[in-house]
């Protein structure tokens, strides 16, 4: 599949995405869509989750790679094909090519979660772990398919690609033709340029919102430039998110048709992590929460019936846990307090007769004896309490300050 260079662009990439959409049935999954009604009540009208963490291999990336690759010349596609990614566009690159019979190379950072590169392996590519970083490991794949002739798969700075994640915008718009607002992650903008062109030749009415970690928003800076800058990344948890400067054919079809970028914080994709988790009984990766989380900070912000566009669900078990106590956090539904006691026999056991009776969970206590700051007679303790949210908090610590106890915070 090429692109013709003459006549508007996105809609002669609309054209290929049509053309995609034919090429990827029986590969890539026509994903479920699911109501909220939880987030729907927030926003006072209909919102749909398009459930792309259900996908093969767990994300939307399948459907890009897959399309770039089948358009190889068959001289290209004996060469075989080398990728680098920490994870998702791994997993992508490495089933499309087994499905197509070429042979993958995938570069990933050597901290990479060990079920991302065991998956990637999985899935039929030649997995080389180097560098610490993915700039580093970009700079590997790159040289290699110098060396060797491979093809580069770009995750999103390619047309085929644009067009293959496009597929979710006619989805969407087949499955929720009264739809409204569409909100989806953007990292190096692939998917959000695919779904707008698809969706903005069609129903030119439909608002598209994208939404990137502000630990990694290089597309405000850019679209307030006119064109792709680089950025210092900060850390941040939605790694499938985290692109230090947009890609350039992305970044055209983003600022021509892409109606607002918002940023979200740490606190509010965790927080719809956890939501996403609980309530609608779907794992998903920071990154796919992202539009969940822009809902959550604003709700009246979004006309509806919405679409929020869960990219992704491949999230590591252990980060998965840590993530989880954060968002329970950032949710008030943890609440640690130092308390100043008397030291005798029984004090600590009245306290914790004091929680029950308030319905705390206690996760954790830390017994201090020996600071300096204490009295002869006092002792500190520290709690670490699991509660029912930020009313409960409240109501724990007040009535611990009424039965007479020093709470310090």
């Amino acid at each position: 599949m090429s692109f013709s260079t003459s006549g508007p662009l996105h809609h002669l990439i609309l054209d290929d995405i049509r053309g995609a959409q034919k090429m990827l049935s029986g590969v890539a999954r026509t994903t479920a869509m699911e109501g909220s009604r939880h987030l729907s009540s927030l926003v006072g009208a209909p919102v749909h989750l398009k459930c792309e963490n259900l996908q093969r291999t767990g994300s939307f990336k399948l459907r890009g790679a897959y399309v770039r690759i089948a358009g190889l010349r068959p001289e290209e596609r004996a060469a075989g094909v080398v990728a680098a990614s920490a994870g998702n566009h791994a997993q992508g690159v490495a089933l499309a090519s087994s499905l197509l019979g070429v042979h993958s190379t995938v570069f990933m950072p050597m901290g990479a979660p060990l079920p991302k590169v065991a998956a990637t392996r999985h899935y039929g590519a030649e997995v080389i772990l180097h560098g610490t970083v993915v700039d580093e490991t970009l700079a590997a794949a790159q040289a290699y398919a110098a060396e060797t002739g491979a093809v580069f798969i770009h995750p999103f700075d390619h047309q085929d690609i644009i067009a293959g994640q496009g597929t979710v915008g006619l989805e969407i718009l087949e499955q929720c033709p009264e739809v409204r607002t569409i909100v989806v992650g953007i990292g190096g903008g692939g998917l959000a340029a695919g779904i707008a062109v698809a969706v903005k030749a069609l129903r030119p009415d439909v608002r598209i919102v994208g939404v990137q970690a502000a630990a990694a928003a290089a597309y405000p800076p850019s679209l307030a430039v006119g064109h792709p800058v680089a950025i210092d990344t900060a850390p941040t948890m939605a790694d499938g998110i985290k692109v230090g400067r947009p890609g350039d054919i992305p970044f055209a079809l983003v600022s021509e048709l892409v109606d607002e970028v918002r940023t979200v914080t740490e606190d509010e994709l965790s927080s719809a992590l956890l939501l996403c988790l609980e309530r609608a009984k779907l794992v998903v990766e920071p990154a796919g929460a992202s539009p969940v989380a822009a809902l959550l900070s604003d709700p009246q912000a979004f006309r509806g019936p919405v679409v929020a566009v869960l990219s992704g669900g491949n999230v590591d078990p252990l980060l998965l846990q840590r993530i989880l106590r954060h968002g329970m956090s950032a949710a008030g539904r943890y609440l640690s307090l130092r308390l100043r006691l008397t030291d005798r026999p029984g004090a600590l056991a009245s306290l914790l007769g004091e929680l029950s009776v308030l319905d705390a969970n206690v996760l954790d206590v830390s017994h201090v004896r020996t600071d300096p700051r204490l009295g002869l007679t006092e002792v500190e303790v520290e709690l670490h309490l699991e509660t029912k949210g930020p009313e409960h908090c409240k109501e724990v610590a007040s009535a611990l300050r009424e039965a007479g106890y020093t709470v310090m915070g």
